[in-house]
């Protein structure tokens, strides 16, 4: 028995090539699409899985009253690390991470700019970055040692081995004394190389002994705790450290957040956990389960069309004493059969697809071939996926009736709800829910990046402070200028797409008592709103030429004004401890962080109590810019020639805010295009009660698209239509409305789910686009013009038959 359902399951696939071509081709790319998704999804989900202590690392966060509502964030002071070390035994470890860029020196041409990570020593004992040399317990314990990863050691010194070797940042020299194997791709540590955390005492930048040391957060706290210890008891043990040892000035709590959920789940929305990233990950879940689903009712759609065929040998089995069950098994091998096959056509689809599906996410996925789990899951993958898809034909076709079916009086259901038709309407639902979601997720992003900055970011370039640049500046900026290549020129503290810092302690006349307001912190030398576009408001820029003393001088916001309730702003006293600053202009509000949320609170500080990282520099208009780059190469090479021309352009630093929203926008908006195309085949499968062999003209098409199975009545209806007159055009739209009817029905169940959808999401940015009614009657006018395309080729062949040949028999 078992081998005869076996050749008859070959011989049906061979039979119908064109049914088994759609099947296979619906099913593998629906599998091959959700495999896709699937890979990107294990990769996020497993971030820091590879730390074995994992579950007891965690990151320390404030969280405090700002501004009426209470944030949290993951920025703590520098003496916070060895505080808890020493006061709270349920602490194992800590360690203090500051992140930060600086240009390394191994000698000869090995000069570069590169990121490393600021450390104290335990930082390897905490996490599990294995070590090709050197010992994690001892590398990092001289100040002047470093440690390099295993691909930055071959930038530096090539095929030598690094241990040992010098290595020059600024001027401090260090010692390699351990090398890292390559950071794996599911983490969120992104560094070349440690240094040890003394390095920020050379540099004069460690603040643990200074007044202040509880007021300023600037790096990351992280712990590791005891065996036993729990993430509830701990943070009722520091929930009030800062406070403490601040001595009530900074009215800050403490809490852990968890290592396991640092990527995922870092959004905090008025001290609770939102959620963040996961909301990404769930969404394209619920995509690869549509695609998945769309696949599986395509499977359906397209058997049941052939069910005529197939009935005969249903009752004759009946006939000859099979029971339902072996007729369901019967169907469901040949389903799951199917799937095996596409499964490996989806593998070879997955292969081909993953260098472009790589670049577009940027990660680097591959198929595990070599893990027994993924074959374990590959196997009940192709079980899942043929029961589902196989489970409604198999139950519709074994439980036609023997007798009705061979003396050829069987006809199908004319009951009022179709559940073909049911699958159909789901399908299409599903693709539009995503066509909806994908544009206004791409107006989403035009939105903000069409919103006025506040400046005037084209033609502005900028490089880093590195050498002796800030003291030869001044030598710097008249050569520059003098070369033509440049307008303006001006240093500030980060570039203009970065906030510096930010603070609740400025102070300022009339301020209320307990106001927390979190105002953003930046800093120029002068000349910024000339260099940048920045529109002034009222009063004037920096300029320490003209008024020597505006190395206090502050600019304010539109915001920081209100903020601050002046009415005439310009000569108020703002304090930032210990300087005190006067305010000399005010300028309109511009994005400097994401451009999809609304301004902040701003101060721009003189030079007073500043260092300045960054050189912008505005390229003069009518040149072309590899000219103007290379005289500003040359002007750099002269006052630093011993560290590289490194430029940026602030525009393209913009352009990256988007990055992440855009990779969204492609993804949903490429599933959506395989979701239509699948769900389109199964169109074709529903077409067949309308249309079928209408045409023995088109016969091979109808064959392909597994069409011309039944449908006699149809075409004996077309024919006497046609006797008596009708037109083409009337029997083609007679032969699309009901079609029509379902897509419309689709357009009206997809349309108030997007819209709860795309509600939801546009609420996680303060400046969105409005959801109007334009986007749904696009997506649906384009619903209707793909299902037209689909089906209105074979309505017209259909009535353009001669219908003396389908009423000749009569």
């Amino acid at each position: 028995m078992l081998k005869n359902y076996w050749i008859t399951a070959i011989r049906n696939l061979m039979r119908s090539k064109g049914f088994t071509a759609l099947n296979l081709t619906g099913l593998a790319i629906g599998m091959a699409s959700a495999t896709l998704i699937l890979l990107w999804i294990h990769n996020e989900s497993s971030y820091e899985a590879f730390n074995v202590k994992k579950d007891r690392i965690y990151e320390v966060w404030n969280r405090a009253v700002i501004s009426g509502k209470l944030e949290c964030w993951r920025t703590t002071p520098k003496i916070l690390a060895p505080t808890l070390r020493q006061e709270y035994a349920a602490v194992a470890s800590a360690c203090r991470v500051d992140s930060r860029w600086f240009v390394t020196d191994a000698g000869g041409d090995h000069r570069m700019s590169s990121h490393a990570f600021v450390v104290d020593s335990t930082f390897l004992s905490i996490f599990s970055l294995p070590m090709v040399s050197g010992s994690p317990a001892s590398a990092l314990q001289d100040p002047h040692s470093i440690v390099v990863t295993r691909s930055f050691a071959k930038k530096l010194f090539g095929d030598k081995d690094p241990m040992n070797q010098t290595v020059k940042i600024d001027s401090f020299r260090f010692r390699v004394t351990g090398v890292l194997k390559d950071l794996p791709a599911n983490t969120d540590m992104d560094f070349e190389y440690l240094l040890p955390f003394a390095f920020e005492r050379m540099r004069g930048d460690d603040d643990t002994d200074k007044s202040y040391a509880w007021s300023n957060n600037g790096v990351n706290t992280w712990v590791l705790l005891q065996p036993g210890a729990t993430q509830a008891g701990v943070d009722r043990q520091i929930v009030k450290t800062t406070l403490s040892h601040s001595k009530g000035e900074e009215k800050i709590e403490l809490f852990l957040h968890p290592l396991s959920k640092i990527h995922l789940w870092s959004e905090f929305e008025n001290g609770v956990n939102t959620g963040g990233y996961i909301g990404t990950i769930r969404l394209f879940g619920v995509i690869a389960a549509f695609i998945l689903l769309v696949a599986c009712i395509n499977f359906m759609n397209l058997s049941t069309a052939r069910s005529e065929r197939r009935a005969k040998e249903v009752g004759i089995r009946k006939v000859a004493g099979a029971v339902r069950s072996l007729l369901i098994g019967q169907f469901l091998g040949e389903s799951v059969l199917l799937s095996l096959l596409s499964a490996v056509l989806a593998i070879g689809l997955v292969q081909l697809s993953l260098p472009a599906f790589n670049a577009l996410v940027g990660k680097t996925l591959a198929l595990p071939f070599e893990s027994v789990g993924f074959w374990a899951t590959a196997i009940g993958f192709v079980l899942f996926t043929g029961v589902l898809a196989g489970s409604y034909p198999a139950f519709f076709l074994s439980g036609f009736a023997p007798v009705a079916v061979l003396k050829g009086v069987f006809r199908r259901s004319q009951a009022a709800i179709d559940p073909r038709k049911v699958l159909v309407v789901l399908q299409f639902s599903f693709a539009i829910v995503l066509i909806i979601c994908t544009f206004i997720v791409v107006r989403q992003i035009r939105y903000a990046q069409d919103r006025a900055a506040g400046y005037d970011r084209s033609h502005i370039v900028y490089h880093w402070v590195t050498g002796d640049l800030n003291d030869r500046y001044a030598m710097l900026k008249r050569d520059l200028i003098g070369s033509g290549a440049v307008t303006d020129v001006c240093r500030t503290t980060a570039p203009l797409t970065q906030v510096g810092s930010d603070s609740w302690g400025f102070g300022w006349e009339g301020k209320a008592a307990g106001d927390h307001t979190d105002i953003d912190r930046f800093a120029e030398d002068e000349g910024l709103v000339r260099t940048s576009g920045i529109q002034l408001v009222e009063g004037r820029d920096i300029d320490l030429r003209q008024y020597p003393t505006d190395s206090s001088a502050m600019l304010l916001n539109e915001s920081a004004v209100k903020a601050m309730g002046f009415k005439h702003p310009i000569g108020q006293i703002v304090k930032d401890p210990p300087n005190a600053f006067h305010v000399v202009g005010v300028i309109k509000d511009f994005s400097m962080r994401s451009p999809y949320d609304a301004a902040k609170p701003m101060v721009i500080e003189g030079s007073m109590g500043n260092f300045f990282n960054i050189i912008n520099m505005r390229l003069a208009g009518g040149k072309k810019t590899a000219e103007s780059i290379d005289k500003i190469r040359k002007a750099f090479a002269v006052y630093n020639s011993n560290y590289p021309f490194e430029y940026h352009f602030t525009d393209d630093d913009f352009g990256q805010k988007f990055a992440a929203t855009e990779r969204i926008a492609t993804l949903t908006g490429l599933f959506a295009g395989l979701t239509i195309f699948i769900s389109c085949l199964g169109l074709f499968g529903l077409a067949e009660n309308f249309v079928g062999a209408a045409s023995p003209r088109s016969s091979s098409f109808v064959t392909f698209a597994s069409l011309g199975y039944v449908a006699e009545s149809r075409i004996k209806e077309i024919g006497v239509r046609k006797v008596l007159g009708a037109s083409v055009l009337s029997i083609t739209a007679l032969l699309t409305r009901d079609f029509l009817r379902l897509v419309i029905l689709a357009i009206l169940i997809a349309s108030p789910v997007a819209w709860y959808i795309m509600d939801g999401w546009l609420k996680n940015y303060s400046y969105h686009v409005s959801l109007d009614i334009g986007v749904f009657l696009f997506a649906g006018c384009l619903s209707v013009a793909i299902a037209l395309i689909t089906v209105g080729g074979q309505a017209i062949a259909a009535a353009r038959t001669n219908p003396a040949k389908n009423l000749r028999p009569e």
